[in-house]
């Protein structure tokens, strides 16, 4: 029985309440991204030139910058009365004497990938199965050193301990033993480069006219947050949707009460690390591929399924009203396999693209922003730098451990982004430059598609302070990670339903 006053707050049978509900405004962001790994377009972009001229261009690149780290540390050292000097070239290093040298570290492992494996696919023979690991069980593993002389083979206890890969450029301490092989004593990498202060190079484009939209009084916003999300994983079934459609909900603010709505006002930017799409189905064979009949106009819907990329453009159609996205590509997504992957194309997002940049613009980005993979930019005055997991993804292959923040802490360290790039990662064969080359440190470090969450804070030898993330997969863990733009603090967001499995 309904109750006769009408002074109840939940009395449906009262007059219309004049209740005030708050409107919520989102906070602002101030972006401006990097195009560092933008690749030439058309004729300017080709791959007949050899990738070896990109392991003597990161020699180059890197050499000055760990030389004069290992000069520092080992200038005047001596050990059982001989004091180490330096070597110019790998060739150079004399049985007997303590040297130091610098140059390309390179993995001889047995069970990496070789060329012979490509080729049984070109032969439609069953290729075998991707490694978790290169680690050889029987220990045939090899460490060697190489420069544009020569090629030296490393050996020592320090090498155990010391997390190395192939295309890492270090220098290394010790003195060449009777078999010909150099017992390392100790060894030294580039370590973080040069950070910019916050705000320095929006204030260097704010003073020669070119400020970015977006951004808020001063360019400034306090409070707010950047969501990163990595993984979703859409591959167009109705089932799979709806830990996306809370996702959706809640940063949109339509979720939960006040206070929630409150918090996701706060979000100024939403960040997607990769792997928005599913795999793809696998490609057919020969057999398969003959027993269909050639389709004259439109495409073969048991080839291609439209409905991934369709709920992706959705999803962000939804979005792009209320909250600017930045798209990196990942490995599933449509993009080009090779590093750096290029921005997905706008065309794919028919009903999201009129939030892009009009080509050739030079307004700035839009407020929907297709990058690369790797990406740089600036965000709300810090440098932050990310990928789509593919370089830790492989050189978790090299290495014995599994904590993924260490990787990331050794490629900052190391100074690139990609070290095992072009040995066992696909990647452009630069010529002028290798792009994945860190030349600044970025404040904030992310990561995408990584087997669980993780952070921490990475201290450098001139003050350099660096937040790492590793962001989970939001399919497997429905996980969503939340940046404080003031503190760099970092928060995780759970999304889960009731009875799914």
């Amino acid at each position: 029985m309904a109750s006769s006053s009408t002074s109840g707050r939940f009395n449906l049978l009262g007059p219309p309440s004049n209740h005030t509900y708050p409107t919520h405004t989102r906070l602002p962001s101030s972006y401006n991204p990097l195009s560092t790994f933008v690749l030439a377009k058309g004729d300017q972009k080709h791959y007949q030139q050899q990738y070896g001229d990109m392991y003597f261009l990161r020699l180059a690149q890197l050499k000055p910058a760990v030389e004069e780290i290992a000069s520092e540390a080992w200038e005047g050292v001596q050990i059982a009365g001989e004091t180490v000097h330096r070597v110019e070239r790998v060739l150079d290093v004399r049985q007997g004497e303590l040297c130091w040298v610098a140059g390309t570290v390179y993995m001889d492992m047995p069970l990496k990938p070789n060329i012979l494996d490509d080729i049984s696919k070109d032969h439609w023979i069953a290729a075998p199965p991707p490694r978790e690991k290169y680690i050889s069980p029987s220990g045939q593993d090899q460490i060697m050193l190489e420069d544009e002389s020569g090629r030296l083979r490393l050996m020592g206890l320090p090498l155990q301990t010391q997390m190395l890969v192939t295309g890492c450029i270090v220098a290394v301490m010790g003195t060449e033993n009777a078999n010909g092989d150099f017992e390392v004593v100790d060894s030294k990498v580039p370590d973080l480069p040069r950070q910019p202060q916050r705000w320095e190079r929006d204030e260097i484009d704010g003073s020669l006219g070119k400020g970015k939209g977006g951004e808020g009084e001063n360019g400034k916003a306090e409070g707010a947050k950047i969501a990163i999300v990595s993984g979703l994983g859409i591959s167009g079934d109705e089932a799979n949707s709806l830990t996306i459609d809370l996702f959706m909900e809640w940063i949109l603010g339509e979720a939960a009460g006040e206070g929630e709505q409150q918090e996701a006002s706060k979000i100024s930017r939403l960040i997607v690390a990769g792997d928005s799409l599913a795999e793809a189905s696998p490609i057919p064979s020969r057999e398969e591929l003959g027993k269909k009949a050639n389709k004259k106009y439109g495409y073969d819907s048991s080839a291609y399924n439209p409905a991934p990329i369709a709920h992706l453009d959705a999803l962000f159609a939804t979005l792009l009203p209320s909250i600017p996205i930045t798209l990196l590509p990942g490995a599933s997504d449509p993009a080009n396999v090779s590093m750096p992957q290029q921005p997905i194309h706008p065309a794919m997002f028919p009903h999201s693209r009129a939030y892009t940049a009009a080509p050739g613009s030079t307004d700035g980005p839009g407020w929907f922003d297709s990058v690369t993979n790797p990406w740089e930019g600036d965000i709300d005055g810090w440098r932050m730098m990310g990928t789509g997991g593919q370089p830790i993804d492989d050189v978790f292959k090299y290495v014995t451990g599994e904590d993924r923040v260490e990787m990331m802490e050794r490629l900052l360290r190391w100074r690139c982004g990609a070290p095992t790039a072009p040995d066992t990662l696909w990647c452009y064969p630069f010529q002028d430059k290798d792009q994945f080359v860190i030349e600044e440190c970025p404040h904030v470090y992310f990561v995408g598609n990584q087997p669980k969450f993780d952070t921490t804070v990475i201290e450098g030898p001139a003050g350099q302070t660096v937040r790492l993330i590793a962001v989970p997969k939001f399919k497997e863990t429905g996980q969503v990670v939340l940046l404080d733009v003031d503190s760099l603090d970092v928060e995780i967001v759970q999304f889960n339903v009731f009875g799914a499995q």
